[in-house]
This record gives C-alpha cells, structure tokens and sequence, in this order.
C-alpha cells in the first residue's frame, strides 16, 4: 500500500501565519504539524510516501524530511499547481500509486488513541473497496456526516446536513483500492470547480464498497483549522506526553518500532538532535534497546 499526504492550500483560516509558510509546517507544541499525518501512514506499515503541496512550498518539505531514507522509509514530492479539490492527490499521484492500494491523509489531522493502531490495519487489511473513518462529536451539522448500518457498510454521507442521521463526523484520512485512480478522473468538478472526495466516497457507496471504521472513546481527533485549534491541540500534546513520557506522532521512535531502522540508527537520529529533549527521548530509547541486544 502507498501513502499519500495532501498539504497543500493557503491556510487562509490561519493568517497571518500562513501568509509566508505552509500550514503543515507550523508547530504542534514539539514537532511540525505534518508529523502528526506522517505518523499515521508509518503505524500503519506503509513506507512509501508522497506529498503533495504548492509549488511556493514543496521545497521546505523536501529540506525538513529528505528522503526519508534515514527513518527507512521514501518519500516523493509532487507539486499540486492550483487546489483542485482533495480527490485531485489520485490523479497527481497516479503514476506513484501503480497497481497498489492508496491511504489518503490530509496534512492537517492529528489523531491519537490506543487502539489506534487497530483500526488502521482494519482498514487496510480490506482489499477491495473502501473505508473511511467515523468520529463522534457533538455538533455535527458542521462536518461530513456518515450514516451505517450494524456491519459498518455505509448508508449515506452527507456534507454539513441541518438534522444530521447519525453523530459521527468524517475526519480526513480514506484507503481505498486501486480502482480510485479511474474513479477520481471520472469525477465531474463541483460548482467551485474542485474534484471532490465525497463524489469518491460516493461512486464507492454506490458499488456497496463503502466501509467505515468508528473511533470511539478514548481516541482523539483534533481540529486544527484555526489558531484556538492549534493551541489546544498544542496543549493536548504537550499534557499527554509531560504526563506519560511517551511521545505523540515521534516518526524515528515510530520506524524504530515498526523495524524499519534499527537502535543503532535511531541512536544516530537522536544525537543529531541531542540539544533537545526530542533529542534526548530518542537517545533513551535507544540506549534502552542496546542493552538488550
């Protein structure tokens, strides 16, 4: 399976900060934004991944992660022109996605919970069709909203309804099977002139492949549309890992875990970064892992 990170947009919700960088690239307390995506892609196994963003900010993507040969992983770059909606990633990615399978993810969701490991692989251990996400929330007349039945098929998803059919909101992370590649350039642009994910998700629905997984209580999925947002999800950062000492969406400690690096690279890693307590987190869990080879 492939991976794909859709950071593109202005941020205009977010000026002035993002009149002069990207909004994936600010920060979420200790780490820039879009770890908090990459880190979800590399749980869920997958090693190769693009990006997709502007072409005023694809380069300081290709300086922060390289090519992600020092996590085992690869990255690749493309640029998306002018915001084309987010199901335009199938067509700019077509060539990078092959015969494989696709997760989607955008570059703004941050996500955490125990179980979430779990569900990913749920998802992506489905080979045909696709799947989605459900979230519950408590107002959900401002999201997209899926309707299913007791074996998780999908009914119906509808976008901001007035009288929502159930409480669980669509966050931005999809799998879908190769087919969506065709699909995608098959999709008649919207009013505003974008190539839209619901229309996917729908042609989906409509072969009965739509399937959704619920992250219930005790997972989080956190806003960061705007600066109350990113504070607060700042802060709930910042509490999780002062509380616990484990780090949230740390993408060495993550290839470490999932074996694409081994302790002796995650050591060099940390002490890269030793001035830092990022630095310091990497370098303990390395010496832990030495002492028991």
């Amino acid at each position: 399976m492939k991976g794909i990170i859709l950071a593109g947009g202005k941020g205009t919700r977010l000026y002035p900060m993002t009149k002069a960088v990207s909004k994936q690239l600010l920060s979420i307390y200790d780490k820039p934004l879009i770890y908090y995506p990459l880190s979800i892609l590399l749980l869920t196994g997958i090693k190769e991944i693009l990006i997709i963003s502007t072409p005023d900010d694809i380069a300081n993507y290709e300086r922060l992660l390289g090519t992600g040969e020092n996590i085992g992983v690869k990255f690749y770059y493309k640029v998306q022109e002018t915001p084309r909606g987010l199901a335009d990633a199938f067509i700019l990615g077509e060539d990078f996605i092959g015969d494989d399978n696709v997760c989607l993810i955008l570059g703004d969701n941050v996500f955490y919970g125990k179980d979430l490991s779990r569900v990913l692989w749920n998802a992506r251990d489905r080979k045909v069709g696709a799947t989605i996400f459900g979230y519950p929330v408590k107002d959900a007349r401002e999201f997209g909203v899926v309707e299913f039945d007791r074996s998780h098929k999908v009914v119906s998803i509808e976008e901001k309804p007035k009288q929502p059919k159930s409480n669980y909101a669509v966050p931005g992370l999809y799998f879908y099977d190769n087919r969506v590649v065709e699909i995608a350039k098959n999709v008649k642009p919207s009013p505003r002139g974008e190539i839209e994910i619901t229309a996917v998700n729908n042609a989906y629905l409509e072969m009965g492949e739509l399937n959704v997984e619920l992250l219930g209580r005790g997972m989080a999925w956190l806003d960061t549309g705007n600066p109350e947002g990113m504070l607060k999800a700042a802060e709930f950062v910042q509490v999780v890992q002062d509380r616990q000492g484990f780090y949230i969406s740390c993408i060495e400690e993550i290839a470490y875990r999932r074996g694409f690096i081994d302790a002796k690279q995650l050591m060099k890693l940390g002490e890269d970064l030793k001035m830092t307590e990022y630095g310091q987190y990497l370098i303990g869990i390395a010496k832990e892992a030495l002492k028991h080879e």
